[in-house]
């Protein structure tokens, strides 16, 4: 999110940046970072109270809603160094839930980032292995794109977060993905239109799976996609696969994953990366 104008009275208009879903945005905290600290307000919008009958049935879009910082007018906002461009995050704590569950916000891919980091601990190879967090995969996969470029590598290996389907309101035939079943593999995702890994990758990441005893789950996906979409296309094309952490709600301030999900993937990725010369050229 980001401040795109203060009105007279103080409050505060926002953008979406990446795919929110109004609904989740809805009576959050929020924190506006300054260069001179960090500032607390909560989502507004209209009560329901003064809603007429058509209005209730309707969800809130983001355009409707506002930022309430308790400022009474627009120089006590400007005064904080709160201008148009100041980046706005949700207010959410990391809680630990029953058994081995975390929730918080932007799992995803903060998860995928744990996974990457917990990965290199572990590896021990010759290969040369290059660790990048990239940016703005949300909004056009740019660092994907200009880090793939720059590094050119061999082969890749995206960490990221996959939807599974084993809550309310979800049908197994749309995801057949579980917490707590292992980590995710993509076969394709956004049906062909992002990513379909190469025959060599998914034999490299399934055998080093079975060879090592690791459980995992196949994703087939309609929807979605994520840096290896850019990856795969950089220069004359770059062998790319996908590992994921299945992770409930996303793109919510409340993602769940289970942690043995992550520990497993991370030994996917580590074993992967250990006999990548077996599979390619690298």
């Amino acid at each position: 999110l980001m401040v795109k104008y203060i009105d007279k009275k103080g409050f505060i208009n926002f953008v979406k940046f990446g795919g929110w879903f109004d609904q989740t945005l809805l009576n959050n905290r929020v924190v506006l970072h300054t260069e001179r600290g960090d500032i607390y307000g909560v989502m507004g919008s209209k009560p329901p109270h003064l809603m007429d009958s058509e209005e209730r049935k309707k969800t809130v879009d983001a355009k409707d809603m506002f930022i309430d910082i308790g400022a009474s007018n627009r120089d006590e906002v400007e005064k904080l160094g709160i201008r148009p461009g100041t980046p706005i995050t949700l207010d959410r704590e990391f809680r630990e839930l029953q058994g081995n569950r975390v929730t918080g916000k932007a799992m995803d891919n903060r998860a995928g980032v744990a996974m990457m980091i917990e990965a290199l601990k572990m590896t021990k190879t010759d290969v040369t292995v290059y660790a990048v967090g990239t940016v703005q995969e949300e909004v056009g996969l740019k660092g994907a794109k200009t880090s793939a470029f720059g590094l050119d590598p061999d082969v890749a290996v995206v960490s990221e977060t996959a939807i599974p389907g084993d809550y309310p309101g979800m049908k197994e035939k749309d995801s057949s993905i579980k917490l707590g079943e292992g980590p995710v593999i993509t076969v394709t995702d956004a049906s062909g239109r992002g990513l379909i890994t190469p025959p060599s990758v998914m034999k490299w990441l399934e055998e080093t799976a079975e060879k090592k005893s690791i459980p995992y789950q196949l994703d087939v996906s309609s929807g979605g996609t994520t840096d290896a979409t850019a990856i795969h296309l950089t220069r004359a094309g770059i062998p790319c696969g996908v590992i994921s952490v299945p992770a409930r709600y996303m793109h919510s301030g409340v993602e769940v994953i289970d942690l043995n999900d992550l520990k497993k993937g991370a030994e996917l990725m580590a074993y992967s990366l250990e006999s990548s010369g077996k599979y390619f050229n690298v």
